[in-house]
This record gives C-alpha cells, sequence and structure tokens, in this order.
C-alpha cells in the first residue's frame, strides 16, 4: 500500500523544520532498519497509529520571489504542494497574520487539489490562543494549535492528518505481474528509455490508466512474462514548474517506488554519480524497493573493457550500501542493453519473494557468531539467540537478543552480509529488525 505524502509549506520561520523533526525524530526507535547511506535529505517516513507517512520539508516560501535562491525555495514548495496528498500550512501565533501568509494561501486554495490543513505554530498560552483565532480569515475551515517545539497539541495534529487522509486498500495486482518503476532526476533518460521499452517490436503493449490518481501505469508483455511499467518521466506541473529544482524530482519518484516491486534507477554516464541520483537511490533502498542501477547514455562514452570496469568500480564506491544491486550499461537511444534490463528485473522480482525456512536460517546464523561474535556492550557479552523470516517483499529478518540496542551498525551489516553469502537475495534490500528475548 502506497504510503501518503505530506508536504510541510509556510513562510520563513514559522517553525517548519522543528514541526518535521518533532515528528520522525522517534522514527529510528519505530522502525529500525539496516541503515544504508547518511542522508542529507528533506524526507523522511513516519509512523501514527500504525500507519506510515512520508513527510517532506520545504523552504521558506516567499510569494513574491522572482529570481535568485529564493525563487528557487519558492519553486520547490510549489512542487511538494503539486505532488503531496496533504498540505500541511503552517503559520505563526506569536508574530501573527501578515501579508505573506494571506498570499500563500491564496496560491493554495488557487493551485493545490488537496486537502489544505492550516497549523498554527508557537501557540503556548492563553494569548497565542487569542492569536490563533485571526488564521481563521485565512479560509481553510479547521484549525489545529500546536507547539512543535515543546510537543503541544501533535496528537491532535495527527489525528486530523488521519482523518483528511482516510486509509485506502492496496492495489491488486495479478500475481505474475511485476511492477518496474523508472526513477531518476530530470535529463538523465527517463523517456527516452520508456518508449524505447515499449517501441520494442517483441513488446505488446495495452495502454491504461493505473488505479493511483496522478500516475499512468502501462501493462505490457515481454517475452511472455506481463509487467507494469510505472512512468516517473517529469514533473507533473504547469509552466517553470516542469523546470523546479532536481532536488525535488525525488518526490515525483517517493509514490513510484512505494507501488514498484523493482526501481530501475538511471543514471548519466556523462555525468557520473550526482548527489541527486544518491538521494533518489536511498530512497529505493529504504522503501524496499529491488533495485538495478542502469547507466544511459553509454554510447556517448569513448569505452574499452578497462573503462567499464572503472565506471563500475566508481558507482560502487559512490554507492556503497547498494553493493547487492546490478549495474547495467546502456544506451536507450541506439537500445543497446535495454531488454536486459527485464533479467535482472525478473531475477529480483523472485528474489523479493523468497522465504528461508527457519531452521535453516538458524544453521546459518549459528556459523556467523561462531565466525564473528558480536561485540561487547557496557562491558557485557551480547547474545543473538535466535532469528526467523517473517516477512518477504522485501525480506525481513528478525533477531532476537539480549540486548537490542548492543547491536551496532557494523555488525548488522555483518549479518547483512553472510546472509546475502548464504542465500543470494540478489538485487534486494534486506530488513533486518533486533528483538529483546522475553524470559
Amino acid at each position: 500500500m502506497s504510503k501518503p505524502i505530506i508536504a510541510i509549506v509556510g513562510r520563513p520561520n514559522v517553525g517548519k523544520s522543528t514541526l518535521f523533526n518533532r515528528l520522525v525524530g522517534g522514527r529510528r526507535a519505530i522502525v529500525d532498519d539496516l541503515p544504508g547511506v547518511t542522508r542529507d535529505r528533506n524526507y523522511a517516513t513516519f509512523i501514527w497509529l500504525g500507519r506510515e507517512y512520508i513527510l517532506i520539508d520545504t523552504g521558506g516560501f516567499e510569494p513574491a520571489a522572482k529570481e535568485g535562491l529564493l525563487a528557487q525555495v519558492k519553486e520547490q514548495a510549489q512542487v511538494a504542494v503539486e505532488e503531496a496528498d496533504l498540505v500541511l500550512f503552517m503559520v505563526d501565533a506569536k508574530e501573527g497574520w501578515t501579508p505573506s501568509d494571506a498570499e500563500i494561501a491564496q496560491i493554495l486554495r488557487r493551485e493545490a487539489c488537496k486537502p489544505v490543513l492550516l497549523v498554527v505554530n508557537k501557540v503556548e498560552g492563553a494569548q497565542d490562543e487569542l492569536q490563533a483565532m485571526d488564521f481563521y480569515s485565512l479560509g481553510f475551515g479547521k484549525t489545529v494549535s500546536i507547539s512543535a517545539e515543546h510537543g503541544l497539541g501533535i496528537g491532535e495534529l495527527l489525528d486530523e492528518v488521519a482523518t483528511c487522509l482516510p486509509e485506502r486498500g492496496p492495489e491488486v495486482r495479478p500475481d505474475e505481474e511485476v511492477t518496474v518503476a523508472v526513477i531518476g532526476r530530470p535529463n538523465v533518460g527517463k523517456s527516452s528509455l520508456i518508449n524505447r521499452i515499449l517501441g520494442e517490436r517483441r513488446v505488446i503493449v495495452d495502454a491504461a490508466p493505473g488505479t493511483t490518481r496522478d500516475a499512468v501505469d502501462t501493462p505490457f508483455v515481454l517475452k511472455g512474462k506481463r509487467y507494469v511499467l510505472v512512468d516517473t518521466a517529469g514533473i507533473r506541473a504547469k509552466g517553470k514548474l516542469a523546470f523546479a529544482v532536481e532536488k525535488y524530482s525525488v518526490i515525483r519518484a517517493l509514490k513510484s517506488i512505494e507501488r514498484s516491486a523493482v526501481a530501475v534507477l538511471l543514471l548519466d554516464a556523462t555525468e557520473g554519480v550526482t548527489e541527486q541520483d544518491a538521494r533518489i537511490a536511498s530512497f529505493a533502498e529504504e522503501a524496499g524497493a529491488g533495485i538495478v542501477l542502469a547507466v544511459n547514455k553509454w554510447d556517448l562514452v569513448e569505452r574499452d573493457k578497462a573503462v567499464d570496469a572503472q565506471f563500475v568500480l566508481a558507482i560502487r564506491a559512490k554507492l556503497k550500501y547498494l553493493d547487492y544491486a546490478p549495474i547495467l550499461l546502456i544506451s536507450a537511444l541506439t537500445g543497446r542493453g535495454v531488454l536486459n534490463i527485464f533479467d535482472y528485473v525478473d531475477h529480483i522480482a523472485r528474489e523479493r519473494r523468497k522465504r528461508i525456512k527457519t531452521a535453516e536460517f538458524n544453521q546459518m546464523l549459528e556459523r556467523a557468531l561462531a565466525k564473528n561474535p558480536p561485540p561487547a556492550y557496557k562491558g557485557r557479552p551480547v547474545k543473538i539467540f535466535y532469528a526467523t523470516q517473517p516477512e518477504v517483499d522485501p525480506p525481513t529478518f528478525v533477531f532476537f537478543t539480549s540486548d537490542p540496542d548492543g547491536v551496532p551498525f557494523t555488525y548488522r551489516r555483518y549479518l547483512a552480509n553472510q546472509i546475502r553469502e548464504a542465500f543470494d537475495f540478489f538485487g534486494c534490500p534486506l530488513r533486518l529488525y533486533f528483538r529483546q528475548r522475553k524470559g
């Protein structure tokens, strides 16, 4: 089931980042997955009443900005609004109503075709409550008063979020279909790749709108196998929003990754791996999608076997946490290697559904523990008693231990590598959770 996307917008210094940190700050205590890379990002996942949401923090929105950095920040915020399922419009009770708030409200009423929840921040006393009343004039109906810094009203806010975003049932796909999202930053060739895939004579295309409101899925058949191509090309926006700062191309990818079994991350051979590529890759890894790294525009590189090998090594060095993901050198323009993508997709889709028997898995665990025991924690040995695989898609493993906090990242990485060495899981991220054994 796709996670709803929530964007926080508002003018500078109203407390957007404080709210963002308040909501996502405890996330690792809830979902203790295997960390990937340190992420400099402005989006994260949080959980409320058992449901997951994606939260986007935006820069301060200056409605009058026409050029320079402020204009870029404005564009980022507008793209976030365009892609979100719910907008939290944040204002400052202590500063009170401002003309900028009124301008942003007008823009949201005109352009946001989704729910907008007005959030009055910094409400910490009776005087602030009176000040908050002024914001009803912005015309958004329901208003929630909070103090993001002190945690006041956060539960009420999240209850309203849940009301605005009623839970939908999961999309139902035939078991034999594999959903594939083509993701990547602008201008790496996503549209060219999609057109090349669907234009091949061996492919039978049956284009139809998907069940998700703002994406078009294309079912097709290749070599007798059924796929659904999730189109993420471009940012759906009018005018210059189509050229918004690349940082927010990740927002477009979020929804598509969430619905897909495999994500094909397209890289540009002429530019190598950029910071934005790494952001998108890290979200695909965290979302649990299988990953293929497809290096496009390889026809523009003067190459030989040595160059190919060096380029692959450079990608591995920059995306170390994706060492399990295959790398394919392709050209959407000439068709070189394009259909080979689906050999990888098929393999990864099978691996995502693979379940290891508990006895077999614990035999592997015993060998791994004997070869390299967990380090001591606070002067005491850490024991891992047993483990099991409760879920597939993606493969998920739960380890029962004497002290979950005592299992460091390096040792979790070691266990993940041991799992891959024993059972492969080609192209799949692994989810490792550590729980205290009771009794």
